[in-house]
């Protein structure tokens, strides 16, 4: 039998997720898709692989499972297709991911950033990729007309933008960016990870990448590492290519098919995290020990009307600031039951955490007073328990803290 791959590009998107490179397999008619745990494969004559008759080897057929491996080349597919992207690459961390992305340049370049970047990203960029590889980056307010125009150079190469970012959830143009960077030859790459490609399309908007961190929602799970990149480009996905086959930062079949099984409730998923995030955004937005709160959804949102124009949704991530202190914020923390303080975000179960002194602790303590990353600003990762018990959870906590002495 020969494995034979359909289009389903007509079909909607939670069709796209349970079947795009998810066909039952050729020789045992599995419905679920097979974990290919080999390291190698054997070859009909030398030099000549085997299954080249397989689109999940994109035809040219397996060898060692760095170059290719058919659960992973499910995985990819169905991602390419869940982004509307003609081609997905996937890495064993976002962070490899983004180095990947960043091997598309040479020594030399500048990358225009957006000031709130995630701030395992900055921390690459600044402390290895710019001493190491000789580049320049510049971190700018992209929600602000005509920075971008101002930080562009003749070395300038790339554009890259969250949105929402990590952790102030400042929105971006995309629309507009990419307008901007293509005009002056520039690529331009969107972190999809906060909004996902149920909520958001990048490739659509004019993105030149997509790159997600499947760690977060597409997984879901908090149980997979990984990352992958998305592109409607040839030219960027052959030299993606050789990157991920050349350094070698590939995710292992088992996380493939883990993410690949997390991706097919991804729709699900994500319309429970929002109405669950909005409900906790209305909730503290209302609430007398809540200075702020940053959520794409409420209309006191700096960028709700960008938000709105290019989402369809607005996700599970809250940030909010707390009055008082840092003693005022751990007495917050401390205090949720349902909410679990932790890094990361985007799983089922919901999370909380103070990025000034975990998440976004390598940012330079100068750019998080800039970026408003202050003692009292608080992430919640919103999951998919019962609203009523997180909402409870919330303002219990807010009770608790409201007791601490100013």
């Amino acid at each position: 039998m020969t494995s034979k791959e359909h289009d389903y590009s007509e079909m909607g998107f939670a069709t796209r997720l349970m079947h795009v490179g998810q066909e039952p397999d050729a020789v045992t008619g599995a419905v679920a898709v097979p974990i290919s745990l080999a390291s190698t494969f054997a070859q009909v004559s030398p030099g000549v692989p085997s299954g080249r008759d397989s689109h999940l080897s994109y035809h040219k057929g397996y060898e060692y499972c760095r170059t290719g491996n058919p659960t992973r080349a499910a995985y990819e597919k169905c991602v390419a297709s869940a982004e509307s992207g003609r081609h997905a690459v996937a890495f064993a961390s976002g962070m490899a991911a983004t180095s990947a992305i960043i091997h598309l340049l040479n020594s030399g370049d500048h990358v225009i950033s957006i000031d709130d970047v995630y701030g395992g990203t900055q921390r690459y960029f600044r402390r290895t990729v710019a001493p190491t590889y000789g580049m320049t980056f510049s971190f700018v307010d992209l929600t602000v007309d005509g920075e971008l125009e101002k930080a562009i150079t003749p070395k300038t190469k790339m554009v890259w933008i969250e949105t929402p970012t990590n952790p102030t959830l400042k929105i971006c143009d995309i629309a507009k960016i990419a307008e901007i960077s293509h005009a002056h030859g520039l690529l331009l790459v969107v972190d999809n990870t906060f909004m996902t490609s149920y909520f958001q399309k990048p490739l659509e908007l004019g993105a030149d990448i997509s790159v997600n961190s499947v760690t977060k929602y597409m997984n879901g799970h908090s149980d997979v590492v990984g990352g992958i990149v998305i592109t409607n480009s040839d030219e960027i996905l052959e030299k993606l290519r050789f990157i991920q086959n050349g350094v070698g930062a590939v995710p292992s079949p088992f996380d493939c098919y883990m993410t690949n099984r997390g991706m097919k409730t991804l729709h699900l998923r994500m319309e429970r995290h929002a109405s669950n995030a909005m409900a906790v955004a209305t909730a503290l937005e209302a609430h007398s020990f809540v200075e702020k709160v940053l959520y794409p959804g409420l209309p006191s949102h700096p960028q709700h009307e960008i938000a709105k124009k290019q989402c369809s949704g607005y996700g599970g991530m809250i940030t909010f600031y707390i009055k008082g202190n840092m003693a005022h914020a751990r007495a917050f923390l401390e205090a949720l039951k349902v909410f679990t303080i932790a890094e990361s975000l985007g799983a089922v179960e919901s999370l909380a955490e103070s990025p000034a002194i975990m998440t976004h602790l390598s940012v330079p303590e100068e750019h998080r007073r800039a970026l408003g990353i202050s003692d009292t600003l608080i992430r919640l990762s919103v999951g998919v328990e019962d609203e009523r018990d997180i909402v409870s959870d919330v303002l219990n906590g807010l009770t608790v803290a409201s007791a601490v002495p100013l």
